[in-house]
């Protein structure tokens, strides 16, 4: 089929899905969750086995023969400064989330974990779990998606397309071509549906910061509306210019305001402890992590393997509907690095700042639950996007910290919509690598729309599960990504003999 069929059937699909949203998003909700759960009951051991797969040949690439391959030409040099590099890349996968889930996601890990274990341990526990969704599994996946992607695109001159792989490896025969051409669709809406989930929790976020900077109450959708509209009205002139440098100044920007808040907590709170439960939880992780990425819980009660489904199967998938966006988008960033370089900076890098985000952040909430017997329990039980304002309001100048997550999270979320709309221009039109301003605003508004449809569903469950719904399917075609790179790099060392 043409490019043009690609990006009209692609638009049709992620907007039929937003126009069912907006509906009726109860019932787009609903039918999402019993699909999913569906998924999950039938291929829990499938996702995990796939996600550990990932992690074990990127590993072996960077120790391998093959760690000291370029993408991209043997005299090609990288870009952009590596700092630069790692922080956009970082901004990419994970910005939004972290600000969002810094401390209300290892406390809802020890609310279910402490039914069954002491407190302290079940602390422990839950960092480790917190560690293991946002970790080396999880970079793995966008490291091994981006890699596929370099490699041919700089390496081989291909598209910067999930298709391209599979016809460069296995020629342009008719079954190759429509594989190729159902694997950028599914890439693109996995994209779309995932992106909307972001901005969903990207505009909750803003709106419990702005209800706290200003001691408002009972704001209800209004407010989240208006800074959805105010979202959207930010993004547009962007889409208009190229990408250029852009990028990577609203990335530093963003991620010197989380690097220094992180800080901050850690200087002004109990910093012993702090550093305490950073150390132990990395040793825990380090030790765990890898035999936890086999763990399925099936012979684990009904509670366990609801919340191993609705987080840790969840939290895979995902990432995986993230994959093929932060993929090229880690790649058009990466010309010039080698393979060992490459993943070492993508999946190590962002690990280690993500178990002392989590440790920082998990960890004050921790020391109020064990040491000041705070409320904050309650707080993530009813108001979950509220969790890290409750906590930035026991520290000094909370209006100032307040304020630099809402611009942070501001900023995370215009960076990923504007890279995603770019991104997906590409893949709609065959690869172009300036997509016209018509297409990326067709985008703009599709992806706008996703997420006024997560937003209207009221739930961070319903709009995890929607994005979990859009990224089922791209599991299979990773590992058929992978495995057109592994038969290419032998090739291509076969040719050099």
């Amino acid at each position: 089929m043409s490019k043009n069929s690609l990006l009209i059937i692609a638009l049709a699909i992620t907007g039929s899905i937003a126009v069912w949203g907006v509906l009726d998003s109860a019932g787009l909700a609903a039918f999402s969750t019993r699909l999913v759960g569906l998924q999950f009951t039938s291929r829990a051991w499938f996702i995990m086995l796939a996600v550990s797969f990932m992690l074990v040949i990127s590993a072996w690439l960077a120790l391998s023969r093959y760690g000291h391959i370029k993408l991209g030409g043997d005299d090609d040099v990288p870009e952009f400064p590596t700092i630069s590099w790692l922080t956009m890349l970082f901004a990419a996968g994970m910005g939004v989330g972290l600000l969002y889930w810094g401390t209300a996601e290892p406390l809802t890990h020890y609310i279910l974990i402490s039914k069954y274990e002491d407190p302290r341990k079940s602390a422990a526990m839950a960092l480790f779990i917190t560690n293991f969704h946002w970790g080396l599994h999880a970079w793995a996946i966008y490291a091994l998606t981006g890699l596929v992607i370099a490699y041919f695109g700089f390496r081989r001159g291909r598209p910067t397309l999930v298709s391209a792989p599979i016809l460069d490896v296995f020629g342009t025969n008719p079954v190759t071509v429509a594989v190729g051409w159902l694997s950028d669709l599914l890439a693109i809406v996995a994209i779309a549906i995932g992106l909307g989930g972001s901005v969903a929790m990207g505009v909750f976020q803003v709106k419990q910061g702005v209800d706290a900077l200003f001691g408002l109450q009972d704001t209800g959708m209004a407010l989240t509306l208006g800074i959805f509209v105010a979202l959207c009205l930010s993004y547009i002139l962007p889409l208009m210019v190229d990408l250029s440098r852009g990028m990577a100044i609203l990335s530093n920007m963003a991620m010197a305001i989380a690097g220094g808040l992180m800080i901050f907590i850690l200087l002004a709170g109990p910093t012993h402890f702090l550093m305490g439960g950073v150390v132990q939880a990395a040793g825990e992780y380090l030790t765990g992590a890898f035999t936890h990425g086999f763990r399925t819980f099936t012979f684990m009660d009904d509670r366990i393997g609801n919340w191993f489904q609705s987080w840790t199967l969840t939290y895979m998938v995902w990432w995986l509907a993230w994959a093929p966006f932060v993929g090229v988008f880690i790649a058009r960033i990466s010309r010039g690095r080698t393979i060992r370089e490459f993943i070492g900076g993508v999946i190590l890098v962002p690990t280690v700042f993500s178990i002392l985000w989590f440790g920082v952040f998990g960890g004050v909430g921790f020391y109020g639950v064990l040491r000041l017997e705070s409320r904050i329990l309650d707080v993530v039980e009813s108001n979950v996007s509220g969790t890290t304002f409750f906590v930035l309001d026991q520290f000094p100048w909370p209006n100032l910290t307040v304020a630099a997550v809402i611009a942070a999270a501001f900023l995370f979320i215009v960076t990923s919509v504007v890279s995603a709309a770019f991104v997906l221009g590409m893949f709609s039109t065959g690869g172009a690598l300036n997509p016209s301003t018509r297409v990326k605003l067709s985008w703009g508004v599709v992806l706008g729309a996703l997420g006024l449809v997560m937003i209207l569903s009221g739930s961070i469950e319903a709009v995890k599960s929607i994005i979990a719904l859009g990224a089922l399917p791209f599991v299979f075609i990773v590992l058929v990504l992978v495995v057109c790179l592994l038969k290419a790099l032998k090739m291509e060392r076969t040719s050099r003999r």
